[in-house]
């Protein structure tokens, strides 16, 4: 890593002011070597402000450029992002993981773009993708564990999304809020209105025999989108709508890697989401809410409870009996009065 990302990165890790001289210190340079760095960063499209006694801080007010130098830049995970693939544009970039994986890549290979041409969602759905200040990206995994487990692993994704977004800092006097719609879409609410979807989740996995071959775990975020569809705006937004504001996606990017590494140590360690149980519940927004179980068997309405430790949904039936714990495999919740 070159001076000039080394600095970014320490700008993007403080969160705060970082003084000229602890970056020469952190880094061996000289004041002017700093400076010169920081103009080239302004340069690209980073807001950087310098305040005497203080020092330099990274603004988040704009969408900053997404590339690999700031992705890497802003990246501060172990293993996750490690490498990291940047492209423009591609087709999709679970399809480019898979591929990958064939030629050998490692755990933690990870490709990003702003823009994918034939993107996927669950039970074969299109999932658009607008070159409109979005990012879509699909990590490599190889997880020792059985087959049956490997459905958690989005609930895990679903919770670190989440947790990078509630450090979304929206402009001032307004209220949002950030959610899980059980599995794995997140969604927000502006001034408690009604919920929208922001980030969708695929994870898809490939089997040798009875054992996991690979995982891939596909990821849409709606950043900075302002239009959608007639058919999906009732349902849709963006974190940057949401916030009221445009986003830096890099560093969004990096925030959900962040927590996702954390979360899915947990998950291996413990081999369910028992470690994760309580902080999904409190994101999830289904909980405590009317909802229709789309079982093709024995469809029925109910109310939802929370989850187990393997992430199923648990549903209390109206006509009364059992609670029923509901898989996210062939079955869907629909919300009775509306997507939630």
């Amino acid at each position: 890593m070159d001076r000039k990302n080394e600095i970014l990165r320490e700008l993007v890790l403080a969160r705060d002011y970082v003084s000229g001289q602890e970056l020469c210190r952190k880094l061996g340079v000289s004041r002017t070597a700093v400076w010169k760095c920081i103009s080239r960063l302004r340069e690209e499209g980073y807001v950087i402000e310098a305040v005497t006694n203080r020092g330099y801080r990274l603004r988040e007010s704009g969408d900053g450029p997404l590339d690999r130098r700031s992705l890497e830049g802003a990246l501060d995970t172990l293993w996750a992002g490690h490498p990291l693939i940047y492209k423009e544009e591609t087709g999709s970039t679970n399809e480019d993981i898979f591929r990958l994986a064939e030629q050998g890549a490692g755990e933690g290979t990870l490709v990003v773009t702003g823009r994918q041409r034939a993107g996927r969602g669950r039970r074969g759905r299109t999932w658009l993708s607008p070159s409109d200040g979005n990012v879509y990206m699909s990590i490599l995994l190889r997880p020792r564990i059985r087959a049956d487990q490997a459905p958690m692993i989005t609930l895990v994704m679903a919770l670190a999304v989440w947790e990078a977004a509630r450090e979304i800092r929206p402009v001032p006097g307004r209220e949002v809020s950030f959610g899980i719609k059980w599995p794995n879409d997140i969604v927000a609410s502006e001034g408690g209105g009604p919920w929208k979807k922001v980030c969708g989740i695929l994870t898809e996995m490939r089997l040798e025999e009875a054992d996991i071959r690979d995982i891939v775990v596909g990821i849409g975020l709606n950043v900075n989108q302002k239009v959608f569809s007639e058919e999906i705006s009732g349902t849709a937004s963006s974190f940057g709508l949401a916030a009221g504001r445009p986003l830096d996606r890099s560093l969004l990017t990096a925030a959900v890697w962040k927590r996702f590494e954390k979360n899915y140590a947990l998950f291996l360690e413990a081999g369910s989401l028992a470690p994760l149980k309580e902080t999904y519940e409190k994101a999830l927004v289904n909980r405590g809410r009317t909802c229709r179980v789309l079982d093709p068997q024995a469809p029925f309405t109910g109310t939802a409870l929370g989850i187990n430790d393997r992430g199923e949904l648990i549903v209390a039936p109206e006509e009364g009996g059992s609670p029923v714990a509901v898989g996210s495999g062939e079955i869907s919740v629909r919300g009775v009065e509306g997507y939630i």
